[in-house]
This record gives structure tokens, sequence and C-alpha cells, in this order.
């Protein structure tokens, strides 16, 4: 019996690596396989290696950026020592269509290429293993989120690589095909149009041919026809803007396809036109077409900003500096420097004068110090993504709380300057020129806070802008800040035209607090409809601790106990922005989708779906619809623009007392996926009628259209209610 059970474990151990995760696996619809391989190596001591699909007709996966809805594949490693895996490189894609919208991706077969860095120690002719999870989603009329763990033989020195022949042909054709670079010569830009921008491309030749796939969502309207203008040295493609994206971006960035298969991974900056030298003459041409953009290449970005534009900017900002001293918290700094060019003798005119320049280099050198932070915000959103700060649940509650606590201070709760314009009295009284240096950067320093609702657009240039252009309008700004008392040293006796304080200021005051109080609504909006309910609750609470903290600077003025106590509270509401991040996800409610802008009748409305939601309404005896949905599918996209919001769709639901609830798969749930078992589907979309007292759900089909939906609820049982409002029937 013995020898029985040492063979029976002898017998599962050579068996054990039959039942290991393998280079290959085969799923609903899709065939997935790792290779690698010594196939046109991209550097010594690499290898290619590739992650392979085979999709039945008809089913696709998705480019980096999958278009209006979708998710690109995704792959996490384990390597052995010595091995590092790089990123997954994306082939053109082709156009998928679906209705109304557009989808970026692959049918058939695909491969995605990526490197493997061998170290040098390794042995030639050696193999190691490393694993890896895969995550894609496949779709068709449904979309279906899958994974799997696989397994690749990595080859070493001149080792001949694992995967088939075919396999690895394709991947070597795929490698040698993807997206490259601009041609040294060529050049690209865009312009913004009425419907959306204006992308021209040089090639130094006639191109009758182009497709452009953008890199960047929510930017283009992908379903769209891109209208393209050949010209003698090139072509220009007209691409519409998305009605619901982000205002013109800084570059476009993406692929653009031309006749022949060649494709190119461009980055187009704004401007307007440009000399440029094409490779194919060297002779200079002017890019003068109309819509014609300021010209760069991939090394050549960073051109100069429209002239125009900058010097309205310019001029705007300087006449907003100017304003600035109007304001309660900027007045009484410039007030104690005239009070004390009142009391200076005409003999000291001379250094009157210095201390006016040097007052106004002190401005000049803060505004710079704020631009510098300002670029290094710019810096960290290109590594980023163009927006990124406003993708971040910690910068809009900071935002929004930073805005709160200037609205309490121009309302009248506390003073937020009051200590630092005493402090700026003291310099005032300064005879040295340090005193008017620090009394300009302290003008700055207090005039940050009443400048927030006045420089959102200087800010959002900035963000854009060339770096030369935004210490420009900066500068400009700091010129008009410093003008008035720079005047004054001029000619002293001019201190006269200075208004006085008086109850004007107050009004003022109390007056701007109103816009700065409707942003910090809407900012408050955008937080709930992004991140949820929980992190509008954090949002409130951070509203509530700012207003104790302005309460005992209110209270106590001038002490400085009470600005550390209400620091250790601004302290306290940074320290919940971050926890609140990190204990709340991404929210998307598929409700308001179907919600906003719509004018619903009354009693209907999208509830989430819970199971015990569903029991409970159908234990009161009234139907229920479910819509299975997903942010990332975009036949649900589809479905619910075509038929879930027509006015006549709702109506029905109202009359018929459905119940509408909304299964968001968004993020994986358990409980929605043993509820699309149960319903005999492994995706959605699904939509599913609950009738009280039928045991079986009545399935529509996964392409609404309003009829059918209509349909369906006419076969409902009328209700009394109904019954007693159309007798005649």
């Amino acid at each position: 019996m013995r020898i029985l059970t040492k063979l029976a474990w002898a017998l599962l151990v050579i068996a054990m690596p039959a039942f290991a995760a393998s280079n290959a696996a085969d799923l609903a619809h899709v065939h997935v396989e790792l290779v690698a391989g010594q196939v046109g190596t991209p550097a010594p001591n690499q290898a290619l290696g590739g992650l392979y699909f085979k999709l039945e007709p008809g089913w696709h996966v998705y480019w980096k950026n999958p278009g209006d809805a979708g998710q690109p594949p995704a792959i996490r490693w384990t390597m052995p020592d010595g091995v590092t895996a790089g990123p997954l490189q994306f082939p053109a894609p082709k156009r998928l269509p679906l209705g109304p919208l557009m989808d970026f991706g692959y049918e058939n077969e695909v491969v995605f290429p990526f490197t493997l860095n061998i170290a040098a120690g390794n042995k030639a002719g050696s193999s190691q293993r490393a694993s890896a999870k895969v995550n894609w989603l496949v779709c068709q009329a449904t979309c279906i989120p899958e994974k799997t763990e696989l397994t690749l033989d990595i080859p070493g020195g001149a080792g001949k690589g694992s995967g088939s022949a075919a396999v690895l042909a394709l991947l070597k054709k795929t490698w040698d095909d993807l997206p490259k670079a601009l041609p040294a010569g060529d050049k690209v830009g865009f312009v913004p149009t009425k419907d959306g921008w204006r992308l021209t491309v040089i090639t130094g030749q006639r191109e009758t041919q182009a497709d452009f796939y953008p890199a960047d969502p929510d930017y283009l309207a992908n379903a769209a026809a891109q209208k393209v203008t050949p010209n003698s040295i090139g072509f220009s493609v007209d691409l519409k803007k998305d009605p619901a994206g982000a205002t013109t971006p800084k570059e476009l960035r993406g692929l653009i396809e031309l006749s022949g298969g060649r494709v190119y991974d461009i980055v187009a900056p704004q401007g307007k036109a440009v000399t440029i030298v094409t490779r194919s003459s060297g002779a200079a041409l002017a890019a003068n077409t109309a819509g014609t953009a300021n010209m760069g290449s991939s090394a050549d970005r960073g051109t100069s900003a429209d002239s125009p534009g900058l010097f309205r900017i310019i001029g705007l900002a300087f006449l907003g500096g100017i304003i600035l001293n109007l304001m309660p918290c900027v007045f009484p700094v410039l007030f104690l420097k005239g009070l004390a060019l009142v009391n200076s003798g005409s003999e000291q005119r001379h250094r009157l004068r210095a201390h006016g320049l040097v007052y106004t280099l002190g401005i000049v050198v803060a505004f710079w110090a704020l631009v510098g932070v300002l670029l290094g915000l710019r810096a960290a959103g290109a590594r980023l993504g163009w927006g990124f700060q406003f993708q971040s649940p910690v910068f809009l509650f900071l935002m929004a709380g930073l805005l709160f606590f200037l609205g309490l201070s121009l309302a009248g709760q506390f003073e937020i300057g009051l200590s630092l314009t005493s402090k700026g009295g003291a310099l005032a009284q300064k005879q040295g020129y340090a005193g008017s240096f620090f009394t300009g950067v302290l003008a700055v320093i207090v005039a940050t806070p009443c400048t927030a609702p006045f420089m959102g657009a200087a800010i959002g240039y900035a963000l854009a802008a060339p770096a030369l252009a935004t210490f420009a309008v900066f500068t400009a700004l700091a010129l008009g800040l410093a003008a008035p008392y720079l005047v004054l040293t001029l000619q002293p006796a001019w201190t006269r035209v200075l208004p006085r304080p008086g109850a004007w200021m107050e009004v003022l005051r109390q007056a701007v607090s109103i816009p700065i109080f409707g942003t910090v609504i809407w900012l408050a909006w955008v937080v709930a409809n992004a991140y949820g309910a929980t992190m509008l609750a954090a949002l409130l609470v951070g509203f509530l601790l700012l207003a104790i903290a302005g309460w005992f600077l209110g209270r106590w003025p001038a002490k400085g106990w009470s600005a550390v106590v209400a620091g250790l509270i601004a302290l306290c509401v940074v320290g919940l922005s971050v926890y609140a991040k990190s204990t709340v996800e991404p929210h998307f409610d598929p409700a308001n989708v179907l919600t906003i802008g719509l004018n619903l009748p009354a009693g209907v409305s999208w509830q989430p779906w819970s199971a015990a939601r569903q029991a409970t309404l159908e234990s009161d005896g009234t139907p229920v619809f479910v819509d299975f949905t997903a942010k990332w599918c975009l036949s649900c996209q589809v479905n619910e623009r075509v038929a879930l919001t027509r006015p006549e769709v709702m109506a029905a639901f109202a009359d018929h007392h459905v119940a509408l609830l909304k299964a968001d798969w968004t993020q994986h749930d358990d409980a929605i996926t043993e509820a699309l078992q149960k319903l005999g589907r492994s995706g959605v979309p699904a939509y599913a009628l609950y009738v009280p007292g039928d045991p079986n759900p009545r399935l529509l089909p996964e392409a609404l259209t309003p009829g059918i939906v209509l349909d369906a609820l006419a076969q409902l049982p009328r209700t009394p209610a109904q019954t007693s409002a159309a007798p005649g029937q």
C-alpha cells in the first residue's frame, strides 16, 4: 500500500507542470498567447515579446485610446532576476463604428509587441520563465471583461524563443510597422476653428489621404467625418470637437495614417503660421494657407504664441493689476505707502523715485516666484496628462476649500490680511530700500487671495502658453499692481487724488464674495458627480472646519495664537482631503447620464441596483426594469442615447409605474455578476423587465430601439389606476 501511495505522489508531481499556467489560453470569443523570440530585436541584450489575440469574427479588443467606450489590454509581470519588460506597444488601430459613436481597436488578430531586457550575465542559450496577469475587454454587441494568467519562456543568448512560427512572423511585421516619428524636416501644428481644430501636416509633397487617431480621450467627436484638404506641400484635416469635451488643448497628440500604410506618431502644437524648410528640396516654403498652424516637429515644440492674442492678454493683465490696488486687502498697503509720501519733503524726490523702483522690483520678483510654481505645475501636468489637476479629487477638494475660505473673508467673517497689513505698516516706516522691497513682496502676498477671482484667465493661460509668454503676462500683472505707487513717487503731490477708505470698500468686498461662493457650489457639484456622496460629505466637513478657523481669526484678529489655531485647522483640512481620496473610489452613476438635461416625467428616476432593493420592489407588486451597464460599454452608451433617454420611453415607464434600477458594472461587482449569470448573460449590456408574479424575467435584446422598449412595457398588466384613467379601453 505504501508503494502505491508513493507511486501516486510521484505521478502527481510529474503531472504538476500540466496543471501550471501556460503561454496560451482560450476564453470566450478570444485566444490569447504570449510569445517571444530573437526576431528583429531592438538592441543588444534584448528580445522581442508579444501579447497575441485571435478573435472570433465580429469581436474586437481596444487601442490605447479606446474611443467613446472601451478599455485597452493591460499586463502585469512577475519577472525572473535580470529580466525586465518594456510597455506594450500598440499598432495602428482601425475605426469600429456603432450607431452614433466610434471606437478604436482591432478585429480578427493582433499582437502587441514589447521589449524584453535581458541582463548581460545571462548564459547564452539559457531560458527563463516569467509569469503575467493579463486583463482585457472583448466586445461585439456585448462587452466581456476577461483576465488570465500566462507564462512566457524568455530566450537567452541566441535562443529561438517561444511561440508558433506564424505568430512570431506577425510579431516581427507588427514591430517593423509600428507608428514612427515624423521624418526630420516634416512639420505639424493646429489652430482652433469654429467647430473644432484644423490640423496641418507638411511633408514636402501632396497628400490626398489621411486619417487622425487621437491619443487623448474626450477632445474629439470620434465619429465625426474628417475632411482632408490636400495642398502642394502636405495637407490639412478638419477635426470636430466633442461638444461635451474639454477646452482647446495646448497640443494634439495621436497617430496620422497616410496612403501606403505610412503611420506617424505626432504631437501638434497650437499656433498661427511659420516658415518651414522641407526635407525634399531644402527650400524655404511659407506655410500660409488658411488655417495653417505654427508648425513643430517631435523635437521642435514650444513655439511662440499668437502675438496679437498675447498682447491683448498682457494689456488686460496690466489693467487687472491696477484694479487689484482697490481691493480691501491691497489698498491698506498702498494707502500706508501713500501717507509716507505725503510726509516726505520735496528734497527727497530722487530717493523717493528709487524707493518706487525698488518697491516695483519687490512685486515683480514675488510674481516671478509665483510663475515658477505655475510652470512647475504645468510640467507635472504635461507628464500626467492634460487637465490632470481637475481629475484629482484632492485638488478639487482643496480648491473648493480655498475659495470657500476666501469667500468667508470677503463676506466679512474675518480679515485675511489684517496681521500682514499691520506688518506692512511697520515696513512702510523703514527708511532703507529693504523696506520698500519687502513691502512690494508683502503687497503680492496680501493680494494673492484677492486676485483669485480675477486670475482665472491668467492661470489658465499660464498652464497652456510657452514659458516666455507666461512670464510676460505675470510681469504685466506685477507692473499694474506696482503702477499707482510708482506714479506717486514721481509726483508726491498727487496723493490727494487717492480715494480714502470708506463704506464703499465693504460693499465691494461683499459683492465679490458672491461669484466666489458660486464657484464653490460648482466645484462641490463636480466632486459629487465624479466621486460620489462620501467625498462630498468630506468636503462639507472641510467647509465646517474652515468656517471654525475663520471664526478664530475673526474673534481674535491679529493674534498670533489664533493664526496658529487656524493654520492647524487648515492642515486638518488638507489631511482630510488626502484621507477621503484614499477611501473613495472614482464614482460613476449611470443614472446621471440619463437624467442630466432631461425633463423627466414626475415620479421617474433611476436608482442604484441591489438585489435587496429589487426584491423589496417586487414584493410590493411593482414591476422593475434593470439596466445592466458599464461606463466602458459602447453598446450601453448607444442604447441609452437612442432608446432609454427618449421622452416617449420615459413617459411609458411613468405610466406603467415601473421602478428603474441601474446595475453599474464599471467596477467589478460580485452581486451584479451573479445576477447576470442568472439571466444567462456573461456581459453587458443586458436589460431585464421583472413582472410581479412571473418567475421568469423578460429579457430585451442587446441593441435597443424605442419601439422594443415600448412593446415590452405594453405587455405589462394594467394597474387599477391605469384602467380608471382610460375607461374607454
